[in-house]
């Protein structure tokens, strides 16, 4: 039997074991110092020093990695000079044992310090950038990790080069460039703009949001402020109170860019610096904001299970980006309506130009929207001649399979509630209540508790499958009308794109069952002539007027040979579509209208 005072000697010893456990973790002291001497030479210079480790030897890892752009990038690939050294400046013995990993012998020093430079010369939101007008840093790419110590807290201190005068980061600043991190995972996930951009300065929703503008613009601050803010409390309105105390968002205006990469509590975001001169660029950069800005809720803290927390190592797989991105590209051009910065008819010919650009995909009948969320590893971002053929994005097709689950929730309760509800009960859920990601079965069960039927074909249809939905099956919910413009329209399915390269017309793409493709026409090809017509630049004279069924001669050079095909002319099957209303929307389909466009 087990005495009481037995159990409290036992609590005692214990208790004392546990602090001896965790008294080396304790103890340690973790420092990165971030300098970049010589911008022009693309070269940021960093220490991270670790005291009160006292280990045979200490790992560092270069992530492979950035979370939220899910393809191993290498980034040890641009590490050069590592070195290290004791607290003395003794130097240690360090060898590279992986492709991303260096072991520092430290003799249970007390303190060891590493250094190594990082070539940072990729303007992408997922990648680090110097030069001579700025610096800007993504978190993974810039800074190693002592494996075992990622739940470290530690400080970042920055040495901006000699007269850059503001870094903007939603690190907590603590002094002059001084910055503190709680963990490994905050200090990779909170990018640095460092030079002399403008800032920009705006509340919502009580919390203070910074906008670091990089670059020249045509842009206009006040309005831009004031439509930022339209965006942000349009998000807060939907899914409640924000989880942040602040937020940065780093934009960069280049001569070409685009594109946004979330984080826990700031965002990089890239535009070309004269598109806020229109409306289609204008409503698409605030687009841009809004899907980076929801991504607040929906990934980085709502997420699938495998993301988060991250391996930094390798792949971390999921089937679900058609939720994480994709239904969050359901929710950024709805935001930016609701917000009032889209009309209404814009925003439903945005929505049908995304359902025609899934339906004339011919990869939407090869690969389901899960396997592109699984492949992204590997197909995404590695996009070739043949990748229209085979693939579909779970960014396009999943913001549609949203505007489908949107319209059945709203269908099948007459309007009182939507996707929308789904989304605050999933974060509430799984992020608020149980601190912990999701699988596709709750996300599921989630959207059939607000449906009210089972979704079982919907998911084999339409997620896991390839089957065509019934569009207007679900918008007749809302009082609308999918249109087919082609409809009746015979035309011919040429299929080839091409390019002029050095006075050559070149092939480029050939479209699974175009005339092309079904007569063997390949990438790479150089068009020769058409029926004995010499190609020029524009070849639409020599192939209009065709019918269908028509053979048509057509000479290239392959790899060196002339050859002669023959093109069988077939029918052009794409789609176009726009939405109708109908004449006389019943009280129901004008509400579930109005709830889901804000209208009224």
């Amino acid at each position: 039997m087990f005495h009481p005072r037995h159990s409290i000697l036992y609590l005692f010893l214990s208790c004392c074991f546990f602090f001896l456990t965790i008294l080396p973790a304790l103890a340690a002291d973790l420092r990165y110092t971030l300098s970049m001497p010589e911008p022009h030479t693309h070269y940021f210079e960093v220490g991270v020093e670790l005291s009160g480790a006292r280990q045979n030897y200490i790992d560092y890892k270069m992530p492979v990695w950035a979370p939220g752009s899910y393809l191993v990038r290498e980034f040890a690939k641009n590490v050069e000079g590592f070195s290290a050294t004791d607290k003395s400046g003794k130097a240690l013995r360090h060898e590279k044992i992986s492709k991303n990993t260096w072991r520092v012998y430290s003799n249970k020093a007390d303190a060891v310090r590493v250094r190594y430079k990082v070539y940072a010369f990729e303007m992408s939101v997922r990648t680090s950038f110097l030069d001579a007008s700025h610096g800007y840093v993504n978190g993974t790419s810039m800074f190693m990790y002592p494996e075992g110590y990622q739940k470290q807290q530690g400080t970042l201190v920055v040495q901006p080069y000699k007269d850059w005068k503001t870094v903007s980061t939603g690190l907590k600043s603590t002094g002059s460039f001084t910055y503190t991190f709680p963990d490994y995972d905050v200090l990779a996930d909170s990018p640095l703009e460092i030079g002399n951009h403008e800032v920009l300065r705006f509340e919502a929703g009580g919390v203070p949001h910074e906008v670091a503008m990089y670059g020249e613009g045509n842009y206009e601050p006040a309005r831009l402020l004031a439509d930022m803010k339209k965006v942000v409390e349009e998000s807060i309105s939907l899914m409640g109170k924000l989880p942040v105390d602040r937020y940065v968002f780093i934009v960069h205006n280049l001569h070409r860019g685009g594109g946004g990469l979330e984080h826990l509590n700031s965002t990089t975001l890239q535009t070309s610096r004269w598109n806020y001169g229109t409306e289609q660029g204008y409503t698409g950069f605030m687009a841009l904001v809004a899907h980076e800005y929801f991504h607040l809720w929906n990934v980085k803290r709502m997420r699938p299970a495998p993301l988060g927390p991250f391996d930094y190592d390798k792949e971390n797989y999921t089937r679900l980006l058609w939720v994480s991105e994709g239904i969050t590209s359901y929710y950024d051009d709805l935001l930016t309506q609701r917000a009032g910065l889209m009309s209404t008819q814009r925003y439903l010919d945005v929505v049908a130009g995304s359902i025609t650009s899934v339906e004339n995909t011919p990869g939407n009948q090869v690969q389901t929207v899960a396997e592109s969320s699984f492949d992204a590893w590997i197909k995404y971002y590695r996009r070739n001649e043949n990748t229209n053929n085979a693939e579909v994005s779970y960014y396009t097709k999943g913001g549609v399979l949203g505007q489908l689950l949107n319209m059945e929730i709203m269908k099948n309760t007459k309007g009182d509630k939507s996707l929308d509800d789904v989304m605050r009960y999933m974060y509430d859920r799984y992020y608020t209540k149980l601190n912990r990601g999701f699988t596709e079965q709750e996300f599921k069960e989630a959207l059939e508790r607000f449906a009210g039927r089972k979704l079982d074909d919907f998911f084999q249809n339409y997620v896991h499958g390839t089957k065509t939905p019934d569009y207007n099956q679900y918008f007749e919910a809302a009082g609308l009308r999918l249109v087919n413009q082609n409809e009746g329209v015979l035309n011919l399915n040429w299929g080839a794109g091409t390019a002029l390269e050095n006075g050559r017309t070149i092939v480029k793409t050939v479209a699974r069952g175009s005339s092309t493709y079904e007569g063997g026409l390949n990438v790479n090809d150089e068009l020769i002539a058409i029926e004995g017509y010499r190609v020029e630049s524009d070849i639409s004279p020599l192939i209009s007027g065709r019918a269908i069924g028509d053979q048509v001669p057509v000479t290239v050079v392959r790899d060196g040979k002339l050859l002669e095909l023959q093109i069988p002319i077939v029918a052009d099957k794409s789609v176009r579509y726009r939405f109708e209303r109908v004449e006389k929307p019943t009280a129901v389909q004008q509400k579930i209208y109005n709830k889901w466009l804000k209208q009224g």
